[in-house]
């Protein structure tokens, strides 16, 4: 894990815009049409370079590979691993359910975009295997490829993979006898990922939405005490797919939705902070830009990390056009430090992926940059007031 020894370091959550051209080629092969895959395979070669080149131009100081060569931050699992067949449609967010208007306003403008976005996901209708274990190397060589190209080899840098919580909430079950089973079949499937991310060299990052969005989705309507225990039952779950991996090298990500809504539905953090720090990691990233969850990094003094893990705070908002001023950064920042009690275990972030699922995202590539040179501009006044 990184530390900031004499100043906050600056990082993100994961995707980054992708190119309009390559959102057409996700689109094309989501909607079933002739479409040649090489070409999505050379065009996302292509956009990871051109992410990897800004990132590191921006200042940042740990990147990715901006997830450019997948369609989505989970889904692509089904091209990976066996037992996936059919479709069907989620239950809706409860906000969503909340404010029809709102509602139809959003599905228009996604019927309007180009990419993955609106992928309606399958089902599990077989056993549940990674296909080809070599192919969970391929994105982490390409990625030190790039960076060794650009003569940054030695930057330091993180790999995403998903939880087994989110694919099985999205994913509906018709194959295994009980959630359970379901959850230790994926969690096999998923190491072959994890693990390859540590032979890279890089740290791993493991996208855990479900562990709060679920509330009001899977679990809308239902008692929390369910909607605990399935948290109880992920975080095992992931700590069995982590047993391979020393904790200083992995860190967890977890949010409400990366959407624009109204978000009054979320679970307060506090109520599943305490399962959550019973992760085999050795650092969080937590979104505390936006309007609903800015106020959260409280709990973190109610209720501190060990004293070995970091937070990666987020204090970029990916969901809005506006360019954070650097003062407000650096203000966020201070907020967490005070939280936390220890700024060389604070990290500058965003709140989320700015573009989750191909096409989804709201933030133009440009503006998107622009937050990421103003986190780190706000890290750097931040640092010269905290070191």
């Amino acid at each position: 894990m990184h530390y900031s020894k004499d100043r906050i370091l600056t990082t993100h959550t994961g995707s980054l815009p992708r190119p309009f051209s390559l959102l057409q080629l996700y689109g094309k092969r989501i909607r079933g049409e002739n479409v040649d895959d090489k070409a999505i395979d050379r065009a996302g070669l292509e956009a990871m370079h051109h992410v990897v080149k800004h990132q590191i131009e921006c200042g940042l100081d740990i990147v990715n590979n901006g997830e450019q060569q997948r369609e989505g931050f989970f889904l692509y699992v089904e091209r990976r691993m066996s037992g996936f067949g059919g479709r069907w449609k989620r239950y809706p967010r409860a906000d969503y359910l909340a404010y029809p208007l709102l509602r139809e306003m959003m599905e228009r403008q996604t019927a309007a975009r180009e990419g993955a976005n609106g992928q309606v996901p399958p089902c599990v209708v077989g056993e549940v295997r990674y296909l080809d274990p070599a192919r969970a190397d391929t994105e982490p060589r390409e990625f030190k490829q790039a960076l060794t190209q650009l003569g940054n080899a030695d930057h330091a840098a993180f790999l995403t993979a998903p939880s087994p919580g989110i694919i099985a909430a999205a994913c509906k079950n018709e194959f295994y006898p009980n959630d359970d089973a379901y959850f230790e079949a994926l969690t096999d499937a998923l190491r072959y990922e994890y693990e390859a991310v540590i032979r890279a060299g890089f740290l791993l990052q493991v996208d855990c939405p479900d562990l709060a969005l679920e509330h009001h989705r899977s679990f809308h309507g239902r008692p929390i005490g369910e909607f605990l225990n399935f948290v109880e039952r992920v975080v095992a779950a992931i700590n069995a797919g982590l047993t391979n991996i020393p904790r200083d090298k992995v860190r967890m990500h977890v949010c409400w939705g990366n959407y624009e809504g109204p978000h009054d539905c979320d679970v307060p953090l506090e109520k599943i902070w305490p399962i959550v720090k019973k992760l085999r990691v050795g650092g969080f990233v937590l979104p505390f830009a936006n309007a609903r969850h800015a106020h959260e990094y409280n709990v973190l003094k109610k209720m501190p990390m060990d004293d070995d893990q970091i937070i990666v705070a987020g204090v970029i908002d990916t969901l809005t056009n506006f360019v954070e001023h650097p003062e407000v950064v650096a203000e966020r920042l201070q907020h967490v430090v005070k939280a936390v009690g220890d700024k060389t275990r604070v990290l500058g972030g965003t709140d989320c992926g700015f573009d989750s699922t191909a096409g989804q995202g709201r933030v133009a590539e440009d503006v998107a940059w622009a937050k990421l040179r103003s986190l780190v501009e706000g890290a750097r006044i931040a640092s010269e007031r905290l070191f």
